[in-house]
């Protein structure tokens, strides 16, 4: 928790909105109504450790609006640090709209043209704070544009050079990235630098068959 001596978990990466059915198994055109929930892989896993007991701090950026002010609220609730947290007053806050069709199937619409998320500048990270880790944990979304990109990997350098192992959600959504090739070759950009790798299901990434042919 927030002011813990344990040791510090940082997530780093994307804080958004989630808009989800009302209905369950409904794709998104048939829903009539949704409920907002908080969301973004990351900002999950702060929260997870925070409620498991753990110490986690959370670093990124959200828009200067209602919702991105809501989100840092919910993560101060749950007790996770939220001193890498910065407010875009230009971008405004991600929002996702997701569902699980009747047929298992997860479906996705992003509204991120440029979200705060991906506006986060090198100059913006609190290094003070990264250095403080024992794990840093990130996903591959924050990788997709710039300036964030540079920011993930000067991240990433900081929290190394400091001692900390680091943990990588693949976390692969496709239609954010320009094309699959993209998506492939930027996530395989750091796949290396890992200590930890979530496990994932490669024959869902871009149709590859093994592992060794899908990175």
């Amino acid at each position: 928790m927030a002011g813990s001596t344990d040791p510090l978990v940082i997530t780093f990466g994307e804080m958004l909105i989630d808009f989800v059915p009302d209905t369950a198994g409904v794709s998104l055109a048939e829903s009539r109504a949704f409920i907002k929930a908080p969301g973004g892989a990351p900002a999950n896993v702060a929260c997870a450790i925070s409620k498991l007991g753990g110490n986690s701090a959370f670093v990124g950026k959200v828009g200067d609006d209602e919702f991105g002010k809501m989100l840092v609220d919910i993560l101060n609730q749950n007790g996770v640090n939220t001193d890498g947290v910065c407010f875009d007053r230009e971008a405004r806050t991600a929002l996702a709209f997701v569902t699980l069709r009747k047929d298992g199937e997860r479906e996705f619409m992003f509204y991120r043209n440029p979200s705060a998320d991906m506006m986060l500048k090198e100059s913006e990270l609190n290094i003070g704070l990264i250095k403080k880790a024992k794990i840093f944990h990130y996903g591959s979304i924050s990788l997709i544009s710039e300036p964030c990109r540079s920011a993930h990997l000067a991240a990433m350098k900081a929290a190394r050079e400091a001692g900390a192992l680091l943990s990588y959600d693949p976390n692969v959504r496709i239609p954010l990235w320009p094309s699959p090739d993209t998506a492939r070759s930027g996530i395989k950009s750091i796949w290396f630098d890992a200590d930890f790798i979530k496990e994932f299901f490669f024959n869902l990434f871009l149709n590859c068959r093994t592992a060794s042919t899908a990175l």
